[in-house]
């Protein structure tokens, strides 16, 4: 897919291409979930559904986190399309600019797509490894550096990310509020399976940890090892993770506030457990945001209480 395929210009055919992804098999009524449905006429009721049985009106939109946004549906599928393949993420002021809608609208737009692409729950989604695999656990700090504080200026306070990354598989991150044996173990028995292997580094808090798991490797990162004499011990893996997150957030975003640190850390998560090297090419990557988008809902309110939370 790319940015000359119509659905990103052509109104009619995105609403198409979005009905077919909500609808594979017909419109349905998303209030009574009603197959008993017809397409109203007229240019301004495009997209427009009626129901023959509880006289619902509704577009496919409606129960997405497209639901009630002016942004016409072409715009919407560009700026998924550009966040799923753009590496290291797209600023607001790069959609206002592509896209040719206010700031506000991009900021709002990219959230709401951020919101989309927020992991399944445990319980549905299963836990990273299990019998057999290799997990890598670490934990990285994203915010402001001293050197570059204005003078006379607190610097940024900086804020904490645990990750864990499977081998060859995929990963999960968790924005925490400290890095204490107990807020890590939370994360490590919930969002992992204690039948992997686990490497870390040689923080003292993975001591006991590690022996909940199947195995556990270290490195000594404080002596200058980086990878163990016989080449199974090391955390480059999620290092590797981290450091797209970090030049993300330097060379795209440039700074993230701690309120929505977590959609961010969501959104890297997403497009890396969807990589290329996993079998996923841009255009499927796309569908699973603009599938994911569904039953989700984000409005201005939660994402302006959450900044001033």
């Amino acid at each position: 897919m790319d940015n000359s395929n119509p659905i990103f210009h052509d109104e009619d055919k995105a609403i198409a291409h979005l009905e077919a992804s909500r609808w594979p098999n017909g419109p349905v009524c998303p209030c009574c979930q009603s197959k008993n449905v017809h397409r109203m006429g007229g240019k301004t009721q495009a997209g427009m559904f009626l129901c023959n049985d509880c006289r619902d009106k509704f577009t496919a939109r409606v129960g997405s986190v497209m639901e009630r946004s002016h942004i016409p549906v072409h715009k919407w599928l560009l700026a998924i399309h550009l966040m799923s393949a753009s590496k290291k993420g797209v600023s607001s002021k790069q959609l206002e600019r592509m896209l040719g809608i206010s700031y506000k609208s991009a900021w709002f737009l990219s959230m709401r797509i951020r919101e989309a692409m927020s992991p399944e729950p445990v319980k549905t989604a299963g836990p990273v490894g299990g019998s057999g695999k290799t997990i890598e656990a670490d934990e990285t700090f994203v915010g402001g550096k001293a050197k570059n504080a204005h003078r006379g200026k607190p610097v940024p306070k900086k804020h904490t990310v645990l990750a864990l990354v499977e081998r060859d598989g995929k990963a999960r991150a968790q924005h925490v509020a400290d890095v204490t044996a107990k807020t890590v173990r939370q994360v490590l028995v919930t969002q992992a399976s204690r039948k992997s292997k686990l490497n870390t580094d040689d923080a003292l808090i993975y001591y006991w940890l590690g022996k909940e798991f199947a195995e556990h490797r270290s490195v000594n990162h404080s002596a200058g090892e980086y990878v163990s004499k016989d080449g199974k011990a090391h955390t480059q893996t999620v290092e590797a993770f981290f450091s797209l997150i970090k030049r993300g957030i330097m060379g795209s975003f440039h700074s993230v506030s701690e309120a929505h640190l977590q959609r961010y850390v969501d959104e890297f998560t997403f497009r890396w457990n969807n990589r290329s090297s996993l079998g996923v090419e841009d255009f499927e990557r796309s569908a699973a945001i603009l599938k994911a988008a569904e039953g989700k809902r984000l409005t201005y309110r939660r994402s302006d209480e959450a900044a001033n939370a």
